[in-house]
């Protein structure tokens, strides 16, 4: 099997990652497309012997680093990267990282350890560190746009446990839109397909019309949605899920939120 065909698998789940922590898809599928680069150019930047997936993630992990470096030098960065480092200054990157390593990407923290270059230990403590500082800061009023009653109110608890409010639950697509335009809601969650066999894409885009805000779309089939090849989501949550993946999600979505930086 050749490198290429190797590492294809991972390429939708690197993406996920790298929108993840770095705000948007541009920046996120940037530092994949980095990664790709490097590859090409060397492919002995990997040992295809090891654990390629931490490899891989190591990699977008540096150039994530090297990106935040060479964008806080510069003027004209993304406005997504002026409201991480607002936040940055009250949380560290690396704490953030750690949480979305476990709690979305799946790995242990013996794994994340290896990615970030942290003892497992460490990795508790950030991970710890991340949660605290981040629900700290960040508190929003929710609309959930969810066909499927059960998941639903699952939803809807855990968001309540995490301190939010939740403004509303639809689950047609005329009724997302209705809904949203009625409470104004500061996030966004969308399952995919909706009851009356409508798109929750769609849906979300007309909202989008209206109104700038941040959305996090959830589905079974995350590969869908994250091949690069047009305009996709920044944060997208695979079902079935865990509390802690959907926690980890809104804190992350919310972290570039302009409207919840603190003064």
């Amino acid at each position: 099997m050749s490198l290429g065909q190797a590492i294809a698998p991972y390429l939708p789940y690197l993406r996920r990652y790298g929108r993840a922590i770095s705000g948007s898809q541009q920046s996120g599928d940037a530092l994949v497309a980095g990664l790709l680069e490097t590859l090409v150019a060397n492919p002995g930047a990997v040992d295809p012997s090891g654990d390629l997936r931490i490899q891989l993630y190591r990699m977008v992990h540096d150039n994530f680093g090297l990106m935040a470096g060479q964008s806080a030098a510069d003027e004209n960065a993304p406005a997504e990267v002026a409201i991480a480092d607002a936040r940055l200054r009250r949380i560290p990157s690396l704490a953030r990282q750690a949480l979305l390593l476990t709690a979305v990407e799946g790995f242990n923290s013996d794994e994340t350890g290896r990615i970030i270059g942290r003892d497992t230990a460490s990795v508790d403590e950030l991970i710890a560190q991340a949660t605290d500082e981040i629900d700290r800061q960040t508190r929003a009023r929710i609309l959930i746009i969810e066909d499927e009653p059960i998941i639903a109110m699952d939803i809807e608890m855990i968001v309540r446990d995490l301190g939010h409010d939740v403004v509303a639950v639809a689950t047609t697509h005329a009724e997302a839109v209705a809904e949203a335009q009625k409470h104004q809601p500061g996030l966004v969650l969308a399952d995919i397909q909706l009851a009356d066999n409508s798109s929750g894409i769609e849906a979300v885009q007309e909202i989008l019309q209206d109104v700038k805000l941040p959305v996090i779309f959830i589905t079974a089939f995350p590969e869908r949605l994250l091949t690069g090849d047009r305009p996709e989501p920044a944060f997208l949550l695979t079902k079935p899920y865990q509390p802690a993946t959907l926690r980890a999600a809104i804190s992350q979505v919310l972290f570039f939120d302009e409207s919840t930086v603190p003064a």
